[in-house]
């Protein structure tokens, strides 16, 4: 979702590219075509992703002095890292999620997924409505995380609160007296980062002991914690939503003609959590016959990428394995694509499998809602009934 300025053109359609003011009267160039969007994601050198942990609505002195309490700071880790030290810190993470790891944290997900499920399903037998995202999607990205990662025993709500309070933070637009209360919520959970940070096992440890400073430590399980986790259960939320309205992918799910993985891979090209990413031009350059001139935020729109013709068979049909469907952009491109696309990969997988059945003779109580925000989608809850 865009700011509600940016959602369409008024004709409906946008143009390759495109100059959009935003909210606080900054332009941006806005890129929807996929292979411009591709470009720019496979060249960090033109155009840089320095800006992309930004906050889109400039954060007031007094909201900046409460997060200087808190010690905050965001130096360039992932995201944001055009530096050298980059590929370094992204080989740890790598690490600690790799494919074999994650692949062995399967079955306890299955089997915690099943649970979730039949509890649920009794639920709606008995005729009582069930939230899926508070009862099976809103934690299940963190608990595999943290099993990744060896995090501590942190409250699982504290750590929902304070990603849901970053995303606002950095993405969403705000009034004064918003930014504060969220800075005091996102400094004070800093604060626990940094504590961890020093003292802490598994990739923190690992950090540390490859000579990173406290600070880059406390950045990347930062954007962990909140990218890492948060943006998946955003994702399972939508495309359980999605296949409310899909029986014919549900029946072929059931009857085996239809592959989870490809159900995935068709959900993220449609219902992407990310539906933006940012980049900055580091020099005077031409996109899609347009000049930038250096400086210039760029606006990369990943989900209408997600749906370019000259990509994708039939953009607007939700039809798993169809041409295209998995070079959709979801996870970004380049040597800043998504480190977790395959723990994010192998949990919507799981969750498909197990809970598509739910969605059988259901009717939607309150479909997800989802705040203004430039980039992240952030759905609060899907309630769901039978008959």
């Amino acid at each position: 979702m865009l700011f509600r300025g940016w959602g369409e053109s008024v004709d409906g359609r946008w143009p390759d590219v495109a100059v959009v003011a935003d909210h606080v009267g900054v332009d941006h160039v806005v890129v929807t075509r996929h292979a411009l969007v591709r470009q720019v994601l496979a060249d960090p050198v033109t155009w840089r992703p320095d800006n992309a942990l930004d906050a889109v609505t400039p954060v007031p002195v007094a909201a900046l002095r409460v997060l200087a309490g808190h010690r905050f700071r965001l130096p360039p880790t992932l995201a944001n890292n055009s530096s050298a030290s980059h590929p370094g810190i992204r080989a740890l993470v790598a690490e600690a999620l790799h494919p074999d790891r994650v692949a062995a944290q399967q079955p306890w997900l299955t089997a915690l997924v099943r649970r979730r499920v039949d509890r649920l399903a009794a639920a709606l037998d008995a005729g009582e409505p069930v939230d899926l995202y508070a009862g099976l999607a809103a934690d299940l990205p963190l608990l595999v995380l943290a099993r990744l990662v060896e995090l501590p025993d942190a409250p699982v709500d504290a750590v929902k609160d304070f990603a849901r309070a970053a995303l606002e933070l950095f993405w969403a637009p705000l009034d004064a007296d918003r930014q504060l209360t969220l800075a005091t919520q996102v400094g004070r959970f800093h604060t626990v980062l940094r504590e961890f940070a020093a003292t802490g096992g598994g990739l923190a440890a690992a950090l540390r002991a490859a000579g990173h400073s406290p600070d880059v430590v406390v950045g990347a399980l930062f954007f962990l914690l909140v990218a890492g986790q948060e943006t998946t259960s955003q994702f399972l939320t939508l495309l359980l939503h999605r296949l409310t309205a899909e029986p014919a992918v549900r029946a072929g799910l059931r009857g085996g003609t239809v592959a989870a993985a490809d159900v995935v891979e068709e959900g993220l090209r449609l219902e992407p959590p990310i539906v933006t990413w940012r980049r900055v031009a580091a020099v005077d350059a031409t996109l899609g016959g347009t000049a930038v001139a250096a400086g210039t935020s760029v606006v990369l729109w990943l989900a209408r990428a997600g749906r370019d013709p000259e990509v994708v068979a039939a953009p607007a049909r939700f039809d798993p394995g169809q041409r295209g469907s998995r070079r959709h952009l979801a996870f970004g491109a380049g040597a800043h694509r998504c480190v977790g696309a395959q723990l994010a990969r192998m949990e919507a997988a799981v969750v498909v499998a197990e809970a598509a059945p739910l969605l059988d003779g259901v009717t939607v109580v309150r479909p997800p809602w989802c705040p203004d925000n430039l980039t992240f989608r952030m759905p609060d809850a899907f309630v769901i009934r039978r008959g």
